[in-house]
């Protein structure tokens, strides 16, 4: 079991960045591959970027290349994802999972919100 806590959101302004955290208790975090995605009002969630057990492989999706950066740190058992170039769009809840391979993602966190204003 893993329990994950997300923080690092709020309101930024179009342009601005940001940093999320998700801090990971109970089985070691590099044990798993991990993945953030997020949820706006009204949409379904959508992948937003995967990094390796390592942190050697990253994937993101389109809509974030190049403006998003996953990363991990084993040691403190934290991954991150740096926002870059944010703009409304990208307006959602943030949420970090554990790939559980064959289970699908789970263990998902409570989520923090993001909020880019124009």
């Amino acid at each position: 079991q893993v329990q994950l806590v997300e923080s690092g959101g709020g309101l930024v302004q179009d342009g601005g960045s940001l940093r999320l955290s998700c801090a990971a208790s109970g089985r070691t975090l590099s044990t798993y591959a991990m993945a953030w995605f997020r949820q706006a009002p009204g949409k379904e969630r959508e992948f937003v970027a995967r990094i390796s057990r390592g942190g050697g492989t990253t994937t993101y999706g389109d809509s974030v290349k190049g403006r998003f950066t996953i990363s991990r740190d084993n040691a403190k058992s934290t991954l991150y994802l740096q926002m870059n170039s944010l703009a409304p769009e990208d307006t959602a809840v943030y949420y970090c999972a554990v790939d559980r391979g064959s289970d699908g993602y789970g263990y998902w966190g409570q989520g923090t919100q993001v909020t880019v204003t124009s």
